[in-house]
């Protein structure tokens, strides 16, 4: 199809047409980039001079990917203008349906990325299974009024099994966690009671909750019980796509979107070129090819080099991993976390404790709850922890 554009476009004098082979040739090879970063990084998958793995191999293609995607657009740019000083004559009867079925071939691709995108097996060392929550790690919030101040009743899991918190809204009054009690009952007379541990700023269920959620809850304070009801959503999460997102199958499928982008362009160029006579339609469906593969680009850019250099995509992940260590009273001196691939990261932690029984493998053991932690590092350091 990529051929058959390029020399039907200069044939005919469609812009349009030569701009959308053009698009369509620079994407074969980003194609072929994203599918050797997969092999390259299966095969090295256990290679130990990849410190972390070999998950980042995907973000570096899909930047390369995003480079080329800039070349496209400057090209097509370039051509653009010079069709719209020097217009050439446009034979409409066979440029229109080579773009049409340049149109068809990008659908078809589209559809079959759409199918693969999301049950591919990262190359990684560190590998461990994670599941994608229904309510995709946001928070649940009710609130309670009691005469000792109002409270925020929410189910927790970001990045962790879901947990009950509650958290004081003045910000000032603390309940004494060996006070307070939460029952649930299920729609099918089921009761669960949990305990809650002090975290800092909140308390925190020492039991997980299980799914689905959707129940009610009494809530036991010092002054009675309150009673709140939570119900099943489903919820969209970007922190959770920022950690799990594959960014070498995203650049393939946003260079086949691209090219379906630019072959529905080029159609309406060549079309209206032909029922008014304005040529200069031929070369404006160019431009905006142009201008829309070059925020795709950007986009791209955008996020793969935040990745390469480290960028925490999720800084709520590094705030659960310090609620979480400095819930047993240890003080946080210094905390990394970033992302290693596609639903992996790593976290480097040095903590201070006054507590000698605690050594690195119990820090281990908290952080085990945080299912997208493929690698963790823990430093500890005697001396006088938090209060």
């Amino acid at each position: 199809m990529m051929v058959l554009e390029i020399v039907g476009g200069s044939l005919f004098g469609s812009l349009a047409l030569v701009a959308d082979g053009l698009h369509m040739s620079a994407h074969a090879g980003a194609m072929l980039i994203a599918a050797l970063a997969y092999t390259y990084a299966r095969k090295h998958a256990t290679d130990s001079r990849f410190v972390f793995g070999t998950g980042k191999l995907g973000d570096l293609a899909g930047f390369t990917s995003a480079i080329v995607l800039a070349m496209i657009a400057l090209l097509i740019g370039y051509e653009a203008v010079s069709r719209f000083l020097s217009p050439v004559p446009i034979h409409f009867g066979e440029a229109i349906p080579i773009a049409v079925l340049g149109l068809f071939v990008n659908i078809a691709s589209v559809w079959l990325l759409s199918g693969g995108s999301h049950g591919h097996n990262h190359g990684h060392s560190h590998a461990h299974g994670h599941r994608h929550d229904k309510h995709a790690h946001e928070e649940e919030i009710r609130k309670i009024f009691a005469p000792a101040g109002v409270f925020a009743v929410s189910i927790f899991e970001d990045g962790v099994p879901p947990v009950f918190r509650i958290t004081p809204v003045d910000g000032n009054t603390r309940p004494d966690p060996s006070a307070v009690f939460i029952t649930t009952i299920r729609p099918n007379g089921t009761r669960q009671v949990f305990e809650l541990a002090n975290r800092g700023g909140f308390l925190e269920s020492t039991q997980e909750i299980p799914e689905p959620h959707e129940f009610k809850a009494n809530v036991q304070l010092a002054d009675g019980e309150h009673e709140v009801e939570f119900e099943e959503h489903e919820h969209h999460d970007e922190a959770h796509d920022a950690t799990t997102r594959d960014h070498n199958i995203r650049s393939a499928y946003i260079h086949v979107i691209a090219d379906a982008a630019v072959s529905v362009l080029a159609i309406i160029g060549l079309v209206l070129a032909r029922a008014f006579g304005w040529l200069w339609m031929d070369p404006l469906a160019g431009v905006i090819g142009a201008l829309v593969i070059a925020n795709w680009s950007y986009g791209l850019m955008r996020d793969t080099g935040a990745i390469l250099l480290d960028m925490s995509p999720d800084q709520r992940m590094a705030e659960n991993v310090r609620h979480a260590i400095e819930g047993n009273g240890d003080k946080v001196v210094d905390l990394h976390v970033w992302r290693l691939g596609p639903g992996h990261m790593s976290a480097v932690v040095s903590l201070t404790t006054n507590l000698p029984q605690h050594d690195s493998r119990f820090y281990h053991a908290i952080l085990e709850r945080f299912k997208g932690l493929s690698h963790v590092t823990v430093e500890v350091q005697p001396g006088q922890a938090a209060a």
